[in-house]
């Protein structure tokens, strides 16, 4: 590695000022439909066209297109008829509404939701709580009524994270070998995008999703359909109804959005509920032990404070919550990918 005589340290601030304007870049061609229309197209188009189908003016088009190019999620051509653009490779999967891997929908998220509480990290920084009141006008106490302020929030909200899933469901759910547990209760399970990567991977499982009633009503609308027998679903609040009897129970990004005593709360009730020999699987962005990384779940736990109740945490302090509520044989795999898996056994 080089000294630091070799960091060119004015371009790196510049960079990390650009972050947002790279984002926005992305994002706004996400929303207005461009990369879905050159993957419809078929063939490369110019920005005149692409402006003409997305009812865009043609000089914002064209910077738009241009940014793109510099940022490799378009591709152009000199020909003579003019510059013709076209998709790369990582904006068809992952930037087209249509891939089985897309991101469409976290980015919709992070731009119309995100960004609007991120505004206000000062503050959130200074009072140490979210910033829904603000950024919305509803009340901070509770971040999930907050978040599913309405339908349109709320499926918005699923859909985001069942892209997330897509990309990084199959890395934690073999990060161990789950085939022993054939009844799974996947807790908080949303969308039922993680269930059904389960059920794929282990074909003699079944998974129950348990949510909030108005969250299982828009996943069986949406996102399950009635023929995955293997998929089921139970209606409830975990924090203050039942949980039922289950062999393995899932909590994918659950626990960081809840201080350490909501975490242990429902940890114990999980452990009084688990069938002997069962266990649970946390999924989550672990920090490292000295807290230096790595950036993105840093990242993500200033997000956790301007959204949640929460934190981004180390195996170790996951693992003491863990112990906390009774659970032993906590086994940690870190997948080197976005999210890693910790299995505390009953």
């Amino acid at each position: 590695m080089g000294s630091t005589e070799d960091l060119d340290y004015p371009q790196i601030i510049i960079q990390y000022s650009n972050g947002f304007l790279i984002s926005k870049v992305m994002f706004t061609a996400c929303e207005l439909g461009v990369f879905d229309l050159l993957l419809e197209s078929g063939k490369p188009l110019s920005s005149d066209a692409i402006a003409a189908h997305l009812g865009a003016s043609t000089i914002g088009m064209k910077r738009l297109l241009d940014a793109c190019v510099g940022l490799k999620l378009l591709a152009v051509e000199m020909t003579q008829e003019g510059a013709l653009y076209r998709n790369t490779e990582i904006s068809s999967v992952y930037l087209t509404k249509s891939s089985p891997k897309s991101q469409y929908h976290i980015m919709m998220y992070y731009s119309n939701t995100v960004y609007l509480c991120w505004q206000y990290l000062a503050d959130a920084v200074r009072e140490g709580r979210n910033q829904y009141e603000r950024a919305f006008g509803v009340s901070s106490k509770d971040p999930f009524g907050a978040m599913y302020r309405s339908d349109e929030e709320m499926l918005k909200f699923m859909a985001g994270q069942n892209s997330v899933w897509s990309i990084c469901g199959r890395d934690v759910l073999v990060a161990f070998d789950l085939s022993p547990f054939t009844q799974i209760y996947d807790l908080g399970g949303g969308g039922g995008a993680l269930a059904q990567e389960c059920v794929s991977l282990y074909p003699n499982s079944t998974v129950t999703i348990y949510d909030l009633p108005k969250v299982v009503r828009v996943a069986k609308e949406q996102f399950v359909s009635p023929e995955k027998h293997q998929i089921t679903f139970h209606e409830g609040d975990f924090f203050n109804d039942s949980i039922p009897e289950a062999e393995l129970y899932i909590l994918s990004k659950i626990l960081h959005d809840w201080d350490d005593d909501k975490c242990i709360q429902l940890l114990a009730k999980v452990y009084k509920a688990c069938k002997p020999g069962g266990g649970v699987l946390l999924v989550e962005s672990l920090l490292n032990e000295d807290k230096s990384g790595p950036v993105e779940t840093q990242l993500y736990s200033m997000n956790m404070l301007v959204q949640t109740e929460g934190k981004e945490r180390t195996a170790a302090e996951y693992s003491k919550l863990l112990e906390a509520a009774g659970f032993g044989v906590i086994q940690v795999k870190r997948t080197g990918k976005l999210y890693d898996a910790i299995l505390g056994r009953k």
